[in-house]
């Protein structure tokens, strides 16, 4: 017992200590466009490039006004609004078509209503490759329903793009968290996207990580035509991430920046909220395979609960590597506590954020076996079509 106790203490603090050591010298070299140095207009030979902001929205009636309200404010001259009402059954389409017919959004708020989903396709995928087609810009953004921007968010992301000659922009969104429940999984799951994406080695082309967040992907149009627009990812359940994996795999230049609150979102209410959000991810992340989910959550377990039972269950020296890991997962908070609302003292939730996440991985991939498939917003997805689809 003792000797496993210190294989496995060695095994975590060198995993976690690794890591926080990639990430000190790591994280620093992620860009954060709210600086002021990017307070300045794009400069391209040709003046302000055009940008298609494109908004699917299926029963987003609390929040949609509001967004589209704000991206019609921005303070950028050459830009569109393309809004998706992918098959509504709530208030949906009118507020958006409300908005179009407002003075401020004429020549700049487009609306299309879908009313049916053609086989083959997921909801979100099918809209966003819809506006897409019709869009005008020399950028695509590609957004969601719920995000709320800043006035100067596109002017400060475009003048990034152009003197970084990016290709593929993802800005980080600021977290809108309000019960101690979203504290507590947020902090865990941003820890968890530390461990497993390495945002500071997206830009490097040598490397497979890759970045994609459905809150900002902006993305230049040619770029996108040549990885198979949407088209390439109809029915990707993670279909912001997998945009980044093509444009990655595809040699282009890949950036990820941060941006304080110039983005922000209420991504969940309440830590079951976080739960129920994931649920619909977790299987399709391990690529629909009960294998892999058994084996990540046992590994998920291991390196997130081992380190605190291990410094009780050892005694003397036998329990240094497990405080190393300790403190390594203690110092990511502490970081991530410097970039977002969470305090660092969430650290001492991670067990409970991990049995819930350990959960919510088993539960993912139980309901997608019991249904045969994934039900998302009202359609549901067969599973054989997902495995299908999967890029």
């Amino acid at each position: 017992m003792a000797y496993f106790l210190w294989i496995s203490g060695t095994i975590l603090a060198v995993v976690w200590f690794s890591r926080i050591v990639d990430a000190a010298f790591g994280m620093p070299q992620v860009a954060d466009i709210a600086r002021p140095e990017w307070d300045r207009k794009p400069v391209t030979p040709s003046g302000e490039p055009r940008v298609s902001i494109i908004v699917p929205a299926r029963n987003e009636e609390e929040h949609i006004g509001e967004t589209l309200t704000e991206l019609l404010a921005l303070e950028y001259s050459n830009y569109e609004v393309i809004a998706v009402n992918d098959r509504s059954t709530d208030g949906t389409g009118a507020i958006m078509d409300r908005t179009a017919a407002r003075s401020e959004a004429r020549n700049k708020l487009r609306v299309i209503h879908v009313t049916e989903l053609p086989a083959g396709w997921m909801g979100k995928t099918h809209a966003m490759w819809g506006a897409g087609e019709i869009a005008t810009g020399d950028w695509l953004l590609f957004t969601d329903a719920d995000v709320y921007f800043k006035p100067d968010t596109l002017r400060r992301a475009l003048a990034y793009a152009e003197a970084e000659r990016a290709d593929h922009v993802v800005l980080f969104p600021r977290m809108i968290m309000k019960r101690a429940g979203e504290y507590m999984t947020i902090a865990f799951f941003q820890t968890m996207f530390v461990f497993g994406h390495r945002p500071w080695k997206v830009a490097d082309p040598k490397t497979r990580d890759h970045m994609g967040v459905g809150a900002f992907n902006l993305i230049r149009r040619e770029v996108y035509e040549a990885v198979g627009t949407y088209e390439a990812l109809r029915m990707e359940v993670l279909d912001d991430m997998k945009l980044g994996k093509v444009v990655k795999n595809a040699g282009f230049a890949q950036r990820n920046v941060f941006g304080e609150d110039l983005i922000s979102i209420r991504w969940a209410r309440g830590a079951m909220g976080v739960v129920n959000n994931l649920t619909k991810n977790f299987f399709a992340v391990l690529s629909f395979q009960w294998w892999r989910t058994l084996i990540s959550a046992f590994g998920l377990a291991f390196l997130n609960l081992m380190p605190f039972f291990g410094v009780w269950l050892t005694h003397g020296w036998a329990r240094l590597p497990y405080a190393v890991a300790l403190l390594s997962i203690f110092l990511i908070y502490l970081g991530m506590s410097w970039r977002s609302a969470v305090p660092s003292y969430y650290f001492f939730l991670h067990p409970i954020s991990t049995v819930l996440f350990v959960y919510t991985l088993l539960r993912s991939m139980f309901l997608t076996l019991w249904n045969d498939g994934i039900v998302w917003r009202g359609t549901k997805y067969p599973l054989e079509e997902l495995r299908k689809g999967k890029v």
